[in-house]
């Protein structure tokens, strides 16, 4: 049985990063994609997310980030399914949520 995607705002993702709590960014686009678009996120490109899942944390909370938050919802299914994460969250609306709510000068493709 699936487990649901958990999500996480674009607000409560400032919250995080303005209270500088320990969690971990994870950006699933492609690299061209990041030099368009940047928050900060550690590039995992979606095609190579099943040989990097040694970088990503299973101890403290992931929030896992695409262009709109498809690519990254599919991603935490297989990482929930296949390596038993329970710690990942969606960023809902993805970085074009993050450009319309929190950061207009993050460029949208």
């Amino acid at each position: 049985m699936q487990m649901p995607v958990k999500s996480i705002t674009v607000e409560e993702l400032k919250k995080k990063m303005d209270g500088k709590e320990d969690f971990q960014l994870i950006d699933v686009r492609e690299k061209n994609e990041k030099d368009i678009a940047d928050i900060g996120g550690e590039l995992i490109p979606m095609a190579t997310i099943a040989v990097n899942t040694n970088k990503i944390d299973k101890d403290k909370t992931v929030v896992v980030y695409c262009r709109s938050g498809r690519r990254s919802a599919s991603v935490i299914n297989e990482l929930q399914e296949k390596y038993g994460f329970t710690n990942l969250y969606n960023l809902t609306g993805g970085i074009l949520a993050w450009a319309d709510t929190i950061d207009s000068s993050i460029k949208k493709y």
